[in-house]
């Protein structure tokens, strides 16, 4: 083809279209953010700094990308937009020059038992196709491979109206490829009937353990007794067949107690219904343990785990089933996809093979398609979004993430970093909410948050390149060039925690010794077995407390005063000192607003278009009923209480008339892992997530055990705040705990008394020991990745 020659020889005028270059943020005013006026350069990469809780989510997440999704969803018709979620206008004056917003954040993946890696990417779509064309023998389309499609049968007569109508006799069959012993889980589970009911017992003497099912409960434990089904007055273990199997396994069937129709089932039904069919992290911490008690999973003896049908599991290409492709590492399988030549299917092979090999790229290589995705740390949730992006077209998009370096050795953090500058070189905005110095290092311009957290925060500090950053004289310009020191002195171990044989996914049948009485780091590259060797072969029990990634649960109703048992003791201290009942000091119990019912605000919906909260006229979003703000404790009622930070509320209830033990103890744990500034009464939906795992550790800390597990305790906290986790766990050992820490965090590497390595690669490329030892010992033999790196940061 030929291109026409420019004859014109000057520079052309700049458009005014090209005027638009960057992001206009006036006056954000979300969560804490305090009148936040910014202007963030588009085509180019910005990193977002700050502590923990100085607003940066709230103005990248809460403003910027909400607004962006919600201008996007005002242009689909009224018809559309009742499907979709509803956003609300952030509380900002202006936001110009928004362009679309795709976000990748560390929220975890669903933990529904049948979503994995391979559903979550298209990467299972893509090879149910492969082998319903190339499979040998062939079994059907797509679907029979796919263990979420139960093979479905039917047949009778269907009226055709067409013309006379004629009755026509139809079959219908779909293949599906589900294995029907497991439905698709891969696993099955088998109840302890001992921990359900004491069969010495009868119905009508209180048989049932299950927790909540009380002896007079209408819809559970009456139901059986009364049903004219069973004997409520013979012990269990003296039912005969029938009895037994209609208590266990009946079917639904309809039953009148007291003239109320109710529905009876057997036991075993109606607690697969009401506990196992839900996720076991949302359940209260005595369901949970109810449930771990009672049921154990086993791997599904059919389908060997696989979740597929004979069937799926007999067609073939090239001697592998998709079940074996499936159960791969994700960098092999990329090598078995590029060698299979077949025209027919050759867009795609192309397709599959450029998703693997994105896998290969973001450090996940290491993964397999079959493995649940409820799983996967946060930080790998978070790479397995970036997959369906890294090939992308798009440009002129703004990509939104939260913490990238996240559960990353320092030896992958480079590879991220150089897949946001390729977002970026191909014309996109990348704007990155960081910690890691690496990151912030590569940042076209820096936005600096605080200068404190939560009150103390929601300011812009400083705006512009690292240079400027360096000697701005903020907390994160004085902290950036920070690096811990090697210990001159290691602690001496009191005791050994033996690990023997340990092969849990990946491990090679690992021999270790964990030191007691230490600070204990395991560390290696993502995927090298570090999880797998701590949370699968340490025995857990009453002296193992493990504090792991997993998400809070908590409403808008739920506050660090709730979830940390703070409320309890403040409460029964308001009733004692007024003489009232301690139910009356719960916004969620008798206390509350009748108005708004504790909430202290009131929503209005408005269907499809986002709804309003208005503060309670009544109680003026206090949450409390006015006559209990009558009652106070050293002058203070209970609304004033919740608005204390921590700091204030520990002086409160140390001393004088206030002065409360049991609320004192928790708030010195809040204040040792830096929540000082928070509020009793922030809804925790409102928290960073660097806040809330400082919360739960503040939580688990009460614990009485021996041991203390800690998953990447580092993860959303800033420079700053390292320094303080170190002189926590210091404590904690001083104390006479043992702490063992999964980390990649330099800093707590060189504060380590021994560090377990293990590698040297990932997934089969690991799995082994490489390095026992402390820390000076570690860096003088830079015979790992790990110890080339520490030897980097430590300067030696």
């Amino acid at each position: 083809m030929s291109k026409a020659q420019r004859t014109d020889a000057r520079a052309p005028e700049r458009h005014d279209a090209d005027s638009h270059d960057l992001i206009r943020v006036h006056g954000a005013r979300v969560n804490n953010l305090k009148d936040v006026s910014v202007e963030i350069p588009k085509r180019r990469l910005t990193v977002f700094t700050g502590v923990s809780g100085s607003g940066k989510s709230s103005l990248v997440f809460d403003t910027i990308a909400a607004e962006s999704q919600r201008l996007i969803n005002e242009t689909y018709s009224a018809f559309v937009q009742g499907f979709m979620p509803t956003l609300a206008r952030p509380e900002v004056d202006v936001l110009e020059g928004l362009t679309t917003a795709i976000i990748v954040d560390q929220q975890r993946m669903g933990s529904d038992p049948r979503s994995t890696v391979g559903t979550a990417t298209d990467a299972n779509a893509m090879l149910r196709i492969l082998f319903s064309r190339l499979g040998k023998p062939h079994i059907g389309p797509p679907g029979a491979f796919a263990f979420n499609v139960p093979s479905v049968r039917a047949s009778g007569a269907i009226t055709v109206e067409r013309g006379a109508k004629k009755a026509v006799k139809a079959v219908f069959n779909r293949t599906g490829g589900m294995c029907t012993n497991c439905e698709g889980r891969g696993t099955v589970s088998d109840i302890d009937l001992t921990q359900l009911y004491d069969d010495s017992k009868s119905l009508a003497e209180g048989a049932f353990t299950i927790p909540g099912w009380k002896s007079d409960s209408f819809f559970t434990v009456r139901v059986y007794a009364e049903s004219g089904l069973l004997d409520p007055d013979k012990p269990i273990r003296e039912f005969t067949q029938q009895e037994m199997q209609d208590f266990l396994h009946r079917e639904p069937t309809k039953v009148k107690v007291e003239g109320v129709n109710l529905t009876f089932e057997g036991l075993i039904p109606k607690i697969q219904k009401s506990f196992l069919s839900k996720d076991r992290e949302a359940m209260q911490p005595h369901i949970r343990a109810f449930v771990d008690r009672a049921v154990t999973f086993t791997t599904c003896p059919e389908c060997d785990g696989t979740r597929l049908s004979a069937g799926a599991r007999s067609s073939k290409i090239k001697r592998i089933s998709i079940a074996d492709a499936c159960a791969m590492q994700i960098s092999d399988l990329a090598a078995w996809v590029r060698g299979l030549d077949e025209p027919s299917v050759a867009p795609l092979l192309t397709t599959l093979g450029r998703t693997l090999d994105s896998f290969v790229e973001i450090g996940l290589g290491y993964l397999s398609l079959d493995r649940p995705s409820g799983t996967l740390s946060g930080g790998e949730a978070q790479r397995v979004k970036m997959v369906r992006h890294l090939g992308s077209s798009l440009t002129d998009t703004t990509y939104v993430f939260d913490e990238p370096t996240a559960g990353l050795h320092p030896h992958d953090i480079q590879r991220m970093n150089d897949l946001l500058l390729r977002l970026r070189d191909k014309g996109n905005t990348v704007l990155v909410v960081e910690h890691k110095p690496e990151t912030i290092a590569i940042a076209d311009h820096i936005v600096d948050l605080g200068p404190g957290a939560g009150t103390g925060g929601g300011g812009v500090c400083f705006e512009g390149t690292v240079e400027g950053l360096r000697t701005s004289g903020t907390v994160t310009g004085r902290h950036f060039d920070d690096r811990a020191a090697l210990k001159d002195t290691v602690r001496t171990p009191t005791g050994a925690l033996e690990i023997r044989g340990a092969k849990t996914h990946n491990l090679r049948d690992v021999d270790v010794d964990i030191p007691l009485g230490v600070l204990a780091v395991v560390t290696g590259v993502a995927g090298s077995g570090k999880s797998s060797l701590v949370h699968g072969s340490i025995p857990t029990g009453d002296e193992v407390v493990s504090i792991d990634q997993s998400a809070i649960k908590g409403s808008r109703r739920s506050n660090p005063a709730t979830y940390t048992g703070l409320l309890e003791p403040i409460r029964k201290a308001f009733a004692k000192a007024n003489g009232v009942k301690p139910a009356l000091f719960s916004a969620n119990s008798e206390g509350a607003c009748p108005t708004c019912n504790g909430a202290g605000v009131i929503f209005t919906d408005l269907a499809m278009m986002a709804g309003v909260s208005t503060v309670c006229e009544d109680c003026e979003g206090k949450r409390f009923e006015a006559s209990v703000l009558d009652h106070h404790l050293g002058g203070r009622d209970i609304s004033e209480v919740l608005a204390m930070p921590v700091t204030e509320a520990r002086e409160f209830f140390g001393a004088g008339e206030a002065h409360t033990p049991a609320a004192h103890r928790i708030l010195d744990r809040l204040a040792d892992v830096g929540l000082g500034y928070l509020t009793l009464g922030q809804p925790l939906t409102t928290l960073s997530g660097g806040e809330r795992q400082r919360l739960k550790l503040a939580t688990r800390m009460a614990e009485k055990g021996g041991v203390y597990i800690l998953d990447e305790p580092t993860t959303g906290l800033h420079l700053a705040d390292v320094e303080q986790l170190l002189g926590l766990l210091d404590r904690l050992v001083d104390s006479g705990k043992s702490v063992i820490v999964v980390e990649h965090h330099q800093a707590v590497m060189a504060h380590a008394d021994w560090i377990i390595d293990l590698g040297p690669g990932a997934g089969h490329d690991g799995g082994t020991v490489v390095f026992e030892g402390t820390p000076t010992d570690l860096v003088k033999g830079r015979a790992t990745l790990t110890a080339e790196h520490l030897a980097m940061y430590v300067g030696v």
